[in-house]
């Protein structure tokens, strides 16, 4: 079988699995399709399943090698595998299934490449490891955080289990929040990446350790590499043993967001 994505460097492949997986979500949209209960009220939908499908045929075709890690599938390939790529194939599938064009198919190699595709904007924000931008219409441009539009995208989802408390939905409530910053809630981690491209000034969440999370691994790695302050919910690191996430544009957003969870 001919390799259509030979060539391609790992930020290149990250770009066309997260693309083919958006396709297949942008595909279904508004269509009836069938769900597969999770348990606790999490589900998903015949589209988190194609759309994994898709972006799996990619991985295979360009790195044969590589192990995957999906939100719908599990892992696939060698166990001994030097490298996993993780697979959140639609994030936000409640807003999906309710009509919400607000989602994000995420792809990462660990400790690499990433892709956060939003199937709707037709953009996909990406890194190399090292850099990030967005490419819309086949233009490829930088991402540069800022802060200016003092919104900031927070989590108001159940905490995660093992999550300290709900700090994330006492934030909104507290006055030196309400008198810096404005609040949003897009229920997905398309939230990140709008981070890294200046259209939010942080989000924040409880949980656990999130960095090997197949659903905040891609936003992660593409805050990281636009210039982003990224720590856990305690300020410490986001990895074992921490908890949470807290991504900002700057680090004046980061420590005024930090002393309201402290206090």
């Amino acid at each position: 079988m001919i390799n259509s994505y030979a060539g391609l460097d790992d930020a290149g492949v990250a770009v066309a699995a997260a693309r083919a997986g958006a396709d297949v979500v942008r595909r279904l949209y508004g269509r009836p399709l069938s769900r597969v209960d999770k348990g606790a009220g999490d589900f998903a939908t015949e589209a988190d399943i194609e759309a994994e499908k898709a972006i799996l045929g990619v991985l295979r075709t360009a790195r044969p090698d590589d192990a995957v890690l999906g939100e719908e599938g599990g892992r696939r390939g060698a166990a001994a595998a030097a490298r996993q790529w993780l697979v959140d194939p639609l994030c936000g599938t409640l807003n999906y299934a309710a009509g919400t064009m607000l989602v994000a198919v995420n792809v990462a190699l660990r400790g690499g490449a990433a892709a956060v595709a939003d199937p709707f904007a037709g953009e996909v924000f990406f890194t190399d490891g090292a850099n990030a931008w967005v490419r819309k219409d086949g233009v490829d441009t930088e991402l540069a955080p800022t802060s200016a539009t003092r919104l900031v995208d927070v989590n108001l989802d159940a905490p995660f289990p093992g999550a300290p408390g709900p700090r994330t939905a006492k934030l909104p409530a507290r006055a030196d929040f309400a008198e810096r910053f404005g609040v949003r809630v897009l229920s997905t981690t398309l939230a990140l990446a709008w981070v890294a491209a200046g259209r939010r000034a942080a989000y924040v969440t409880d949980g656990g350790d999130l960095s090997g999370s197949v659903h905040f691994a891609a936003g992660i790695a593409v805050c990281r590499a636009a210039g982003c302050v990224v720590t856990g919910i305690d300020g410490g690191p986001v990895g074992a043993g921490g908890r949470g996430l807290v991504v900002a544009a700057d680090a004046g957003t980061h420590g005024a967001l930090m002393s309201m969870i402290r206090g």
